[in-house]
């Protein structure tokens, strides 16, 4: 090798940044709709709520502002709520649900975003939303309310702080089957099917079991609504000769006699006139 050949060094190839997803996968109890618009994933969060990417059947996509459970809870923080959507201008806010509504959160679906194209404009929409989503919020929180005079003392902070689940929200109409794919679709009518062939079959099964199964012996008494029972005794008829004014053969009256209807238990006197039932009078 000479002098005047030149030394180039392979410098290694850097890894790749990790791209950072636009939004967060949706969490079990997050809501899947609200209102007219279905949510995709998840924005931001903090304690008095969530931002959440959503887009509505008509092809129109936003983004939805929703109060956390214990913000909600909140007059004071849902009346704050409130007044930030009003102070909003009219065309940025698609739809928000009735805030008499005490027992659900309150949201706010902003836009409009055009679809995303690749475009700059679109990014900028997006992001504009976002940016007055996080506003509202951080309005029902304070966080943004300037401090007057010196900082003393400890932090504030709100007494529903802790209770960040999402708030509670009405679906109506349902999302199913509209949210599902063919596919899903299928599976379900399937399940169905499924269900009902089994629950068919079990009634074929119990009757087919049971179809010469004798009779209950005895049969179960059912009890009046007095909470006696009632039973009914037939008396046997007696025999000829017998019975009350019948003669004797020497051709006097006898004995008037009776006879007890079967089914009847009788008891015999434990003893007659004249009879000492003392074991001491015996002697």
């Amino acid at each position: 090798m000479t002098a005047t050949e030149s030394h180039t060094e392979v410098q290694p190839e850097q890894p790749a940044a990790p791209e950072i997803p636009a939004a967060l996968p949706l969490q079990p109890e997050d809501p899947p709709r609200v209102g007219a618009f279905w949510l995709r994933g998840r924005l931001g969060a903090n304690a008095a709520g969530y931002l959440y990417a959503a887009s509505a059947d008509d092809g129109r996509d936003a983004v939805v502002a929703m109060m956390t459970e214990g913000s909600a809870d909140d007059a004071a923080a849902r009346e704050r709520f409130v007044h930030a959507v009003d102070d909003l201008p009219e065309e940025v806010v698609l739809a928000h649900n009735d805030s008499d509504d005490d027992d659900l959160a309150l949201w706010v679906a902003i836009g409009p975003i055009r679809p995303d194209d690749g475009s700059s404009a679109a990014a900028d929409e997006r992001l504009i939303a976002e940016r007055r989503g996080e506003e509202i919020l951080s309005a029902v929180l304070m966080d943004r309310v300037p401090q007057p005079g010196k900082l003393r003392g400890p932090d504030f902070r709100h007494y529903w702080e802790n209770r960040r689940r999402p708030g509670l929200f009405r679906i109506w109409p349902l999302p199913w089957p509209s949210a599902l794919r063919p596919a899903s679709r299928w599976a379900l009518g399937f399940a169905l099917l499924t269900m009902a062939l089994l629950m068919a079959l079990a009634v074929v099964l119990a009757w087919w079991l049971f179809r010469n199964a004798p009779p209950l012996e005895p049969e179960p008494v059912i009890p009046t609504p007095t909470g006696t029972t009632t039973v009914t005794v037939t008396p046997t008829t007696p025999p000829p000769g017998t019975g009350t004014g019948s003669t004797s053969p020497s051709g006097g009256p006898s004995t008037p006699t009776t006879t007890a209807p079967t089914g009847i238990p009788t008891i015999a006197p434990t003893g007659s006139p004249g009879t000492a039932t003392n074991p001491e009078d015996r002697f």
